[in-house]
């Protein structure tokens, strides 16, 4: 794609996202939308939303369950922590969509060799289908217990339900039918005003971080930032812009429509800000839930989501019960076509064939192959008689691995101007985003290292017998720092500056 030559429109939008790149959105500031009528706020929200949301999935609710069953309310603060680390990487993935015109990965094979690539994707898919089948597993669990039934049936119903919706329901409807399976979140606010919740401990916990130097607590710690900050979801924003821009006739890739740049960076800027804090707020809610009920009542180890849901009747009431339930339906069905649907965007664009939930299956077949497959091999995985509870936070803890070379890629895709043309993103939000690319891969090397290291404080590390989700950990982090050195020798080639300055971080937070 030939870069659009300078004129006064472009150079002056430039500099509106220069001012405000990643600073929450300005009231005063001119509404210039590229539809020909102002939009609702509701009508703003899209992509941003529906990507915070799912981002609360049934991994999400295990992850958030066994944080504050074990912990009660001292790790509240890490969802504060997150929340702008969330809007920094998710910006710079819809800005790519957005002003390119292009998903992830066709941006990633302008700048690297596709083998570079195809370690990327890779990665996203095996961590999307485990997500899935963990999910299925998650929802069919609690639905069982619930209503009733055989949990295998569920676990099919729910699966052909979400893929039937994906392939026969027109991507404008869609997207209303996910933006109000949204709301299903709401039922963990519920929850947890229904139990009797110590504010002031929650406020404390929230505001003043209390760290455990232990290795359940930093597991519990990496789980959070994975289940936060996953690879599908930069990927699907992404994508989900670039099909936004072909349901509006008059929209086009920003970089070649300059007169929309205001009004179109001010509409993701409310749409990611505002999802991504829909999303840490009702996992605090969850937090402060299953503080106030289980761990209040001395119950610290949640095995599965059923049981989570099962332990809260006792001592919240049946209310509460079926609240969390229908709240683990509600969030899978609005995360299973996030997940099939990412790994078929990153997958189909990979392959160069046609794709898009806004054609017709008989227009794209092979991207919906690929959801469908990636369906049913989560089915598989989710029938297979894993632990659904054990599944979903290891699913969560992949993510955080996985994610550290994509967020390398995301930063770098942002930063180019041979993708972004003059409209890369502003230093603010290179700041932001590089942060939390060194967070997740502080994370991902403190899983390796309680992975493999002796429990007693100072002793040297040495081999030991691991059991199958820690030697999938331990595989997972060793992969994911082969694929981030990579991604690094691109680095220093296209951005040396802030190739040399995360290298830096990323040390000294690891000797440290």
């Amino acid at each position: 794609m030939a870069k659009q030559p300078g004129t006064s429109a472009q150079a002056s939008s430039v500099l509106v996202d220069k001012a405000g790149d990643l600073a929450p959105p300005d009231a005063t500031q001119e509404e210039e939308l590229s539809t020909q009528h102002k939009l609702t706020f509701w009508n703003k929200l899209g992509p941003g939303l529906i990507t915070g949301a799912a981002d609360d999935d049934p991994s999400g609710i295990a992850t958030y369950s066994q944080a504050g069953s074990k912990f009660g309310y001292d790790m509240g603060w890490t969802l504060l922590l997150t929340y702008p680390l969330m809007v920094g990487i998710q910006l710079a993935s819809a800005r790519i969509g957005r002003v390119s015109g292009r998903g992830l990965t066709e941006a990633f094979l302008r700048l690297w060799p596709r083998w570079v690539v195809w370690l990327l994707v890779g990665s996203l898919v095996v961590a999307n289908v485990i997500n899935l089948g963990a999910d299925l597993n998650a929802m069919a669990d609690v639905a069982a217990l619930v209503a009733g039934g055989s949990k295998v049936g569920y676990a099919i119903g729910f699966g052909a339900v979400s893929l039937v919706l994906q392939i026969w329901l027109p991507y404008e409807r869609y997207v209303r039918v996910l933006k109000w399976l949204t709301l299903s979140l709401l039922s963990y606010v519920a929850v947890a005003f229904t139990a009797h919740v110590d504010w002031a401990a929650a406020a404390k916990g929230a505001l003043l971080p209390h760290l455990q130097w232990n290795k359940e607590f930093i597991t519990t710690g990496v789980a959070i930032l994975g289940t936060t900050i996953s690879p599908y979801l930069f990927f699907w924003q992404a994508s989900q812009e670039v099909e936004e821009i072909g349901r509006v006739p008059q929209d086009q890739a920003l970089r070649r429509a300059p007169a929309q740049v205001p009004g179109q960076l001010r509409r993701l800027k409310i749409d990611t800000w505002v999802g991504m804090g829909f999303s840490n707020a009702i996992a605090f809610f969850m937090i402060l839930a299953t503080a106030a009920t289980l761990h209040a009542h001395g119950q610290t180890s949640i095995e599965t989501t059923a049981q989570a849901a099962q332990a809260l009747k006792p001592v919240a009431g049946e209310a509460a019960f079926v609240l969390f339930g229908m709240g683990i339906v509600g969030t899978g069905l609005l995360a299973l076509p996030v997940l099939a649907g990412s790994a078929a965007y990153a997958l189909a664009s990979l392959l160069g064939v046609r794709k898009g939930l806004d054609r017709a299956p008989g227009k794209a077949p092979a991207f919906y192959a690929i959801l469908a497959a990636a369906m049913l091999i989560g089915l598989v995985i989710g029938l297979s008689g894993i632990s659904p509870m054990t599944a979903l936070v290891y699913a969560a803890i992949i993510n955080a691995l996985a994610s550290v070379p994509i967020m390398v890629g995301v930063m770098l895709a942002a930063s180019s101007r041979k993708v972004m043309g003059e409209l890369v993103i502003a230093r603010r939000l290179k700041v932001v985003g590089w942060a939390a690319t060194a967070v997740m891969l502080m994370a991902a090397v403190a899983t390796l290292v309680t992975a493999w290291s002796r429990p007693d404080r100072g002793a040297p590390l040495r081999r030991r017998r691991l059991s199958w989700p820690q030697a999938i950990t331990s595989i997972s982090a060793i992969s994911s720092s082969l694929r981030c050195a990579s991604c690094w020798r691109m680095a220093t080639r296209s951005s040396p500056r802030a190739a040399r300055a995360f290298t830096k971080i990323s040390l000294r937070s690891s000797f440290t």
